[in-house]
């Protein structure tokens, strides 16, 4: 996700997560200073610090039970970001295994069409006292702050919030992601990895309500505590998490559906 919105290339962005980045490289690659450029960036939640000489996320140096880790899920009218908005989002703030704030709001939205309300169970008429999508994303993004940013299936969320908050003039998000569903192919066996499945399937949530977005984030944020605590490989820091979820060996699946037997 990253790389969609960062001006630096993906060499650049590997080396901020591993062995460091060179004052040069980075100063190739963009346009302004490099204090204007870092203090940007961090508006948008990316904190990028030096050490030694070399350019890392500050995440390569932030242990596990240091590191804060945002949960977020949104419910949509549409899933195109150019003609549908957010209707609802939700995000859950973890640091070492405990919960420490929590957002959560609906959007206002003048359409949202009859198959979307059967889906999530908001009407526009839930919506007709919400704040609007740009008061709404300011205050979620003042919010999340420098957290790493976790969903299930990340890459949807992210995109969809990061381009939202372009359509109502604010800078798109740089925070470090996460993928839930990667992190639990490759820490959990499991028939399907599907949001709804592993909740059924490891008893995360009983009291879920599906496609509703607090409902989903509490399930995600059991779903990554239960990734954490299965993980038997020694991850020091929150970029050896990110690694792990994008390049660990997966889980070989089930030939048969458990929960079918």
């Amino acid at each position: 996700m990253l790389s969609n919105f960062f001006p630096l290339d993906a060499k650049s962005i590997h080396r901020l997560s591993t062995r460091g980045l060179p004052l040069e490289a980075i100063k190739s690659q963009i346009d302004e200073s490099i204090d204007f450029t870092l203090e940007l960036w961090r508006s948008q939640g990316l904190d990028i610090v030096k050490y030694k000489g070399y350019y890392y996320f500050s995440t390569k140096f932030i242990m596990l039970n240091q590191a804060e880790f945002c949960i977020v899920d949104i419910e949509a009218n549409g899933s195109d970001v150019q003609k549908h908005q957010i209707i609802e989002i939700a995000a859950l703030k973890i640091k070492d295994n405990k919960v420490i704030a929590k957002f959560e709001s609906l959007v206002k939205c003048d359409e949202i069409n009859e198959h979307i309300t059967n889906i999530t169970g908001i009407s526009a008429e839930d919506t007709k006292d919400a704040p609007n999508l740009k008061d709404v994303l300011y205050d979620f993004k003042v919010f999340l702050g420098e957290s790493v940013f976790v969903a299930h299936d990340v890459r949807f969320d992210y995109d969809f919030i990061s381009k939202s908050l372009m359509k109502v003039g604010l800078e798109p998000l740089l925070n470090r992601s996460l993928c839930s569903l990667s992190l639990a192919e490759r820490s959990l066996a499991s028939y399907r990895y599907g949001l709804s499945y592993l909740c059924d399937y490891f008893n995360l949530n009983p009291e879920a309500n599906h496609h509703r977005a607090m409902s989903d984030v509490v399930t995600t944020y059991r779903l990554f505590e239960l990734c954490l605590n299965s993980i038997e490989e020694s991850l020091n820091n929150v970029e050896d998490l990110i690694k792990f979820s994008k390049e660990a060996k997966r889980f070989k699946r089930p030939k048969f559906d458990p929960l079918l037997l």
